[in-house]
């Protein structure tokens, strides 16, 4: 019975692990240096920054060396990069509490077969790796709304694509985003009648402002590229162009919850 009750804890903690979102920034260094140039101390700092902070529970900084030197001095040396990446991220006023780890591994060695860009390999084995590690949002249940599609709907029904949210000032669609659109392609396939429309949203600008930059086109259409790329993800999909429309709604429709939700791509179902 206790070993069963161990499983059972062990299965729970294991899954929460894998529930939980991971995010890392790399950063590189030069052959024995850990001295961090002002550009990638910049991104790593921006990289954060750009998070948003109310979902962030911990970094954890990993320090890492290539394969060559004595084990000894690669633990020193992996330390030392993970460190001046803390000192720097805490200088630029990122909380030191919730920097859990910091932690040289040292070297990262190679199998003996790997012979064709072996320069390029230990070049990407010299580096930290920051991971964010985020706190999961909570489901949102409200009248009319459906985390999949449905064999029936009503006109009006939305379904909200819990995990296509996006970064602040971002149309990117993350690994996690691209799976959960994978499902639901699949299921439009299979209910050929569904007709939707597809509505892209943006949160955090100020009030005199109904739409969001996109930091990538650094124009003012974040909300309708947020709804484009999950149309143009469909139309790879073979789902028919005839079914769908998209369209960007800027701050027009938030769902009163955590800004995070407002980052958000839905669909709604316009013909039966």
């Amino acid at each position: 019975m206790r070993h069963f009750l161990f499983l059972l804890l062990f299965l729970s903690f294991s899954e929460a692990i894998m529930a939980q979102e991971e995010i890392i920034h790399s950063v590189y260094f030069d052959f024995d240096k850990f001295k961090l140039d002002e550009k990638q101390a910049t991104e790593t700092v921006n990289f954060i920054k750009n998070i948003d902070s109310i979902r962030i529970e911990s970094v954890q900084i990993f320090g890492y060396c290539d394969d060559r030197g004595k084990e000894s001095y690669n633990f020193k040396l992996s330390n030392n990069r993970a460190s001046v990446i803390q000192k720097k991220l805490v200088a630029s006023g990122i909380k030191n509490k919730i920097i859990v780890t910091i932690e040289g591994k040292g070297r990262v060695m190679i199998d003996d077969d790997i012979i064709e860009n072996l320069p390029e390999v230990r070049s990407k084995n010299r580096r930290v790796d920051v991971v964010i590690n985020m706190k999961p949002l909570p489901k949102i249940q409200m009248p009319g709304m459906f985390d999949m599609v449905q064999k029936k709907h009503i006109i009006g029904d939305r379904i909200f694509l819990g995990d296509v949210l996006f970064q602040k000032g971002s149309s990117k669609l993350t690994v996690n985003a691209k799976n959960d659109l994978e499902k639901i392609a699949k299921a439009l396939l299979k209910y050929k009648n569904l007709q939707f429309e597809i509505q892209g949203h943006v949160c955090c600008t100020p009030p005199y402002q109904k739409e969001a930059i996109d930091r990538d086109t650094r124009k003012r259409e974040l909300s309708s590229n947020r709804a484009k790329v999950v149309y143009n993800f469909f139309v790879v999909k073979k789902i028919d162009k005839k079914r769908m429309i998209y369209k960007g709604y800027g701050t027009a429709k938030p769902l009163g919850k955590e800004p995070q939700y407002d980052r958000r791509v839905e669909l709604v179902i316009t013909k039966i």
